[in-house]
């Protein structure tokens, strides 16, 4: 049996991720012999270029709503009510059923992770054999596919704990590295990609989307690049190394939450949206905000009502689960959804600074989290345990279904305090690597 990344080095990638701004799905194929891919790995024009550039940004979208209902249901943030018994059944270990390696929660967000790892790497290799563009501009092109590629592993890493990081080579792919071992190597890969971004001159040859409007020049994209380094530093446990990250980032402790880079979405042909939206009062096809998120609030906490709303009819229950609560984290099926943003850095600066021991500095973060939420100042003892246990509850509401609290609990040992709704149900914290990986 062959690899999912074997297939998509040997043998699978999609037109539309390759040569469009568009969606991709893994079905769209075309041979990596043909005359389509050999034409941008030799003497690839400036157009083939761009638009490569742009697959790569177009396919991190790609499996985002599975990724993150999955995780948020092993994490008790939320239950997806729709067709597939699965969501509920599986993903809570009913009955103490086991974690399914060959089902779609497994085997689609690592698909579509390596997707566009892969068409990164293509568009690296195309740059060393090409006559198109400058040295300069390559720079551009190569600082741009690293970072991204380092941004896709850590999100590997957050589902599965582990990854494969050398998949260049299609012929000779590495093996699975361990988490502290794998965060290592990505953080290697995003310094690499600095060292291009610095050489590459004041602008970018390609066009990025809106959802990085403010870091779509090398200089302004590096700063994109090092708050990606910032929380992966924070993961690796370097928390010196986060706090100098953090300064290079875009990082405003007294600035606008919302700066960042997003993914975007449209109606246009060909394009996707975002599958996290969801009609309000729709029944059948929901995403219900687990109860213990919505009673272990904080009175007049408006993460609470501006992220869900009541439920028109919250009897209806399935699979023996229910909620009084369902999603309004987005407004319209074209919602952006945050890539980074700087609420996110301010609490990896507060986590950063507790682990550093900077107990004020990582409590006047907070108070800026809290208050933004219309809460007040935290009240709580100065220590580093009492302050890592607010800024894990920031991260709670900040966060709120957007795949970081299985994450969270898990590199922190608190797997296990999440709540059992029903008789028989398990609690799991990572997802398995499909099936077709574990060969040698």
């Amino acid at each position: 049996m062959k690899s999912i990344i074997n297939k998509l080095f040997i043998g699978t990638i999609g037109i539309a991720c390759l040569f469009v701004a568009t969606s991709c799905t893994f079905d769209e194929q075309v041979n990596p012999n043909s005359p389509a891919l050999e034409g941008v790995l030799n003497n690839a024009t400036i157009s083939q270029l761009n638009n490569m550039a742009s697959g790569v940004e177009a396919t991190t979208r790609n499996s985002l709503g599975i990724q993150t209902t999955g995780s948020g249901t092993m994490a008790r943030e939320l239950y997806l009510f729709d067709a597939d018994p699965r969501n509920t059944s599986d993903l809570l270990g009913k009955d103490g059923a086991d974690l399914d390696n060959d089902s779609f929660y497994s085997t689609a967000p690592f698909t579509a992770r390596y997707t566009c790892i892969k068409n990164a790497n293509i568009l690296i290799e195309s740059l060393d054999n090409t006559e198109s563009v400058t040295d300069q501009e390559k720079e551009g092109y190569r600082g741009f596919a690293k970072t991204i590629i380092a941004y896709e592993l850590i999100e590997v890493l957050k589902s599965y704990g582990q990854a494969r990081i050398d998949v260049a080579d299609p012929s000779n792919i590495g093996p699975f590295l361990d988490f502290d071992q794998a965060i290592i190597e990505v953080i290697n890969i995003l310094d690499e990609g600095l060292v291009h971004l610095n050489a590459a001159g004041t602008t970018f040859k390609f066009s990025l989307s809106s959802g990085f409007s403010g870091f779509d020049t090398p200089g302004t994209f590096a700063q994109f690049n090092r708050a990606v380094r910032a929380t992966a530093s924070l993961y690796a446990g370097n928390f010196s190394d986060a706090l100098t990250d953090l300064n290079d980032s875009f990082f405003d402790l007294n600035g606008d939450l919302t700066t960042g880079v997003r993914h975007v979405f449209s109606l246009n042909p060909g394009d996707i949206t975002n599958d996290l939206f969801k009609i309000a009062g729709q029944s059948g096809d929901q995403i219900i905000v687990h109860d213990s998120w919505i009673n272990d609030a904080e009175a007049n906490d408006t993460r609470v009502t501006t992220k869900t709303s009541p439920r028109p009819t919250p009897t209806q229950p399935s699979d023996n689960l229910n909620g009084a609560n369902e999603t309004a984290l987005y407004v319209s099926n074209v919602s952006p959804i945050d890539i980074i943003r700087n609420e996110e850095l301010i609490l990896v600066y507060a986590e950063a600074s507790i682990q550093a021991n900077n107990l004020q500095d990582a409590e006047d973060a907070l108070n800026i989290i809290r208050n933004a939420a219309g809460l007040l100042d935290y009240s709580g003892a100065q220590t580093a345990d009492a302050l890592t246990t607010e800024m894990l509850n920031q991260r709670r509401y900040s966060l709120w279904a957007e795949n970081h609290r299985m994450f969270d609990l898990r590199r922190y040992g608190l797997s296990t305090t999440l709540p059992i709704d029903r008789a028989g149900d398990q609690i799991f914290n990572v997802l398995p690597i499909p099936l077709s990986e574990n060969v040698n």
